[in-house]
């Protein structure tokens, strides 16, 4: 059968209706009934100890998972139906690939021009990348970058993308703290919806709403709220390790 066309959305509104997920026929369900909004212009952090269900979110408000019962739309559009310009998920371990650094930032934007390059390398910090490389037209080698490099390329290539969603499963993992700081506070300049997933608490406190993951219970609140009301959430905070707010 020739293949369903892919959709653009009305708008980058994530919401999962009763949403439950698992790795099998007989597994335990990693998302089970979640009801989820998430309005367009929000930035959402996701958190929760490891095996929670954060990736796996990701992957299903991405389309990158289909959902065993329930529904994850984005602008109205099921998940797995949009087109790649609607959204772009960047996760801990970036891709890039032999060619120039050009060719690596305007993957998703093709027609990217010079001062829009320029823009988004000095709104997430890259301009040291930049020169490092030898300029956006030298060649690429992925191997001579390090992981923090490759994330920042991949970030750039993000932020000049058209798309309205945009979710960042643990892609600044390899940057320092204010560098983090950085592309967060970039991102959510940039308009659209952003969804974190969150690798240090300083993420969750720059969020506007923060989703707390623990398997089948999930719960959501203002950093400050969760701290009060979600055990398990003041756990996580304890043992982050303690870093000023930015």
């Amino acid at each position: 059968r020739p293949a369903a066309p892919l959709l653009l959305p009305a708008s980058a509104e994530v919401r999962l209706c009763g949403v439950t997920f698992a790795y099998g026929p007989h597994s335990a369900p990693v998302v089970a009934g979640l009801d989820l909004r998430v309005p367009e212009g929000e930035h959402l952090a996701v958190v929760g100890p490891s095996g929670a269900g954060k990736s796996t979110l990701a992957a299903l408000i991405s389309g990158l998972l289909r959902p065993d019962a329930g529904e994850a739309l984005v602008g109205g559009v099921p998940a797995a139906s949009l087109d790649p310009s609607a959204r772009v998920l960047i996760p801990q371990e970036a891709y890039v690939f032999r060619g120039t650094l050009r060719e690596n930032l305007t993957y998703l934007r093709p027609g990217a021009g010079a001062r829009e390059l320029e823009e988004a390398a000095a709104a997430l910090g890259a301009e040291d990348l930049v020169r490092a490389a030898g300029g956006y037209d030298a060649p690429l080698d992925p191997a001579a970058l390090s992981a923090g490099g490759r994330q920042l390329v991949a970030l750039v290539r993000a932020y000049l993308s058209p798309a309205r969603l945009v979710v960042l499963d643990e892609a600044t993992a390899h940057l320092d703290p204010a560098a983090e700081a950085r592309v967060e506070r970039a991102f959510a300049r940039r308009g659209g919806t952003l969804v974190v997933v969150a690798h240090r608490i300083t993420s969750a406190r720059r969020a506007g709403r923060v989703l707390l993951m623990d398997g089948p219970d999930v719960r959501s609140g203002s950093h400050d709220e969760l701290v009060r009301t979600a055990p398990l959430y003041a756990d996580l905070v304890g043992h982050w390790q303690p870093e000023p707010v930015s």
